[in-house]
């Protein structure tokens, strides 16, 4: 069968983030009576794709559990606030790359971040008209897998491949495996890459 939806990530493969996130968890971490230090980008980038408990246990490991989650959640509402004045920087063509692709399959977001966080990227970007739904753990408290799942069963997809040619779906997570599909698509449809600037 022929590849009708898509599922994305989010951070590494639509947008870059980081350097927001990075000064918006330092400005709370340094504001902190037990934050210690600050987070840089390298930092961010080693948990990326983890759950924020996860990613709690790694940056605070010198804080009890409570502490830690204490000191992210906060570090995650500055971290919306921040984003929904400054954005990310979105990878080039982004949105003319979404709006070809919208034209022939289904495109959906999961993500291990909080609740809020697509809606920061579909707020200031002004991209949700592309997608058709998303999920995350922050609303579900379920793992990457499991979201998916839902994904598919809410919206009626019957089976999730990685990878595979010519099924129902293609799930992409990072910007190269992204880059790779385009190629993909381009090379079994015997078209040019002109098909997505005349489809603009």
């Amino acid at each position: 069968m022929d590849i009708d939806s898509i599922i994305f990530d989010l951070d590494g493969t639509l947008w870059d983030s980081s350097k927001t996130v990075a000064q918006s968890w330092t400005q709370v971490v340094q504001g902190s009576s037990y934050g210690k230090g600050k987070i840089t980008e390298e930092d961010l980038s080693k948990t990326m794709g983890l759950q924020i408990q996860e990613i709690a246990a790694i940056l605070f490991d010198y804080l009890d559990e409570e502490k830690q989650m204490e000191l992210i959640l906060a570090c995650c509402q500055q971290e919306q606030d921040d984003l929904l004045r400054n954005g990310g920087i979105l990878y080039p063509q982004l949105e003319e790359t979404l709006l070809a692709l919208s034209k022939k399959y289904r495109l959906f977001i999961v993500s291990n971040c909080q609740e809020g966080y697509i809606e920061t990227f579909y707020a200031f970007h002004k991209l949700e008209k592309y997608f058709l739904d998303f999920e995350n753990p922050g609303r579900t408290g379920l793992s990457k897998g499991e979201n998916i799942q839902l994904i598919m069963e809410r919206n009626h997809i019957k089976k999730l491949y990685m990878w595979e040619i010519h099924r129902e779906i293609c799930f992409l997570q990072s910007l190269q495996g992204f880059l790779l599909f385009l190629l993909h698509m381009v090379l079994v449809s015997q078209r040019s890459m002109t098909i997505l600037s005349k489809s603009q």
